[in-house]
């Protein structure tokens, strides 16, 4: 190959060198990627009602009525069968509201899509059972007397988890004095949660506050773990809270409520 090119003029050499690259380089652009492309999703209201039906039901126990919003918050990605090329990544890379996440971060591997569906629908499962069990050992009330049940349709992964819990703590206690937990703001948020009522780290975080404010929340509930993430892309206007357990959570808001917001912790 060397003995052809030695005698070419030099610009037609590496124009001839150039063609194996180009063709290279077309080749890696429509070639499909192990990456998914997430945005900003929808948010709940964990307080009210989904389609028709209140997302918190309790019996067993005296239920008040509550003012304000507390907001789950999700990311909306591209499907584990979808093919994503070059352009498709690039262009989502440069974009404050898009990101590009290995989609081994977001869908289990070697699974069909019907599979990863009922995976993340058993998470969401076991999440809404480890909130209740969170909420109601937070305010020492026996899970045998009172039973709590959740509804949310077509939302899977164990993200709500901390918002569940603060929602079973507000319809049964509100602020600890007749008042909302929430002040009557929107405050919205994500985090996994333990029965023991640990917050877990989730992902997507920067995303979820565009999201809550898009809906109208004025803060954002975070796990520790995840502060610089979640300040990567802050909406003006939206205030982080950072809680690494459910009596964080509780605490923060209520002294929100009751106007001592010096004393709430900041990313």
């Amino acid at each position: 190959m060397f003995s052809r090119l030695a005698g070419l003029p030099r610009t037609r050499a590496l124009a001839l060198c150039a063609l194996p690259v180009a063709a290279l380089c077309v080749v890696a652009g429509l070639a499909p990627l192990p990456y998914a492309i997430a945005q900003p999703g929808t948010t709940a209201d964990v307080l009210g009602e989904d389609r028709g039906t209140e997302v918190i039901t309790i019996t067993g126990a005296p239920v008040r009525k509550t003012d304000g919003q507390l907001r789950m918050t999700t990311i909306l990605a591209t499907g584990p069968s979808a093919s994503l090329d070059f352009v498709d990544v690039a262009d989502a890379w440069f974009r404050t509201d898009r990101a590009v996440l290995p989609k081994s971060s977001v869908y289990p591997t070697g699974k069909s899509d019907e599979e990863i569906e009922r995976h993340n629908l058993g998470q969401m499962k076991e999440s809404q059972d480890a909130a209740a069990l969170a909420a109601l050992g937070y305010l020492k009330l026996d899970p045998k007397t009172v039973k709590v049940t959740l509804h949310l349709a077509d939302i899977g992964g164990p993200s709500a988890g901390l918002l569940f819990s603060l929602g079973i703590v507000d319809k049964l206690d509100g602020d600890g004095d007749g008042g909302d937990l929430t002040g009557g703001r929107t405050i919205a948020g994500t985090g996994t949660i333990e029965p023991d009522g640990t917050v877990g780290a989730v992902g997507g975080v920067s995303l979820k506050t565009q999201a809550a404010a898009r809906d109208g929340a004025t803060v954002f509930l975070v796990p520790k773990a995840e502060c610089s993430d979640a300040q990567a892309e802050l909406p003006k206007g939206l205030r982080l809270v950072p809680v690494t357990a459910l009596s964080d959570a509780v605490s923060s808001l209520r002294a929100l409520e009751q106007g001592e917001g010096s004393k709430v912790p900041s990313c």
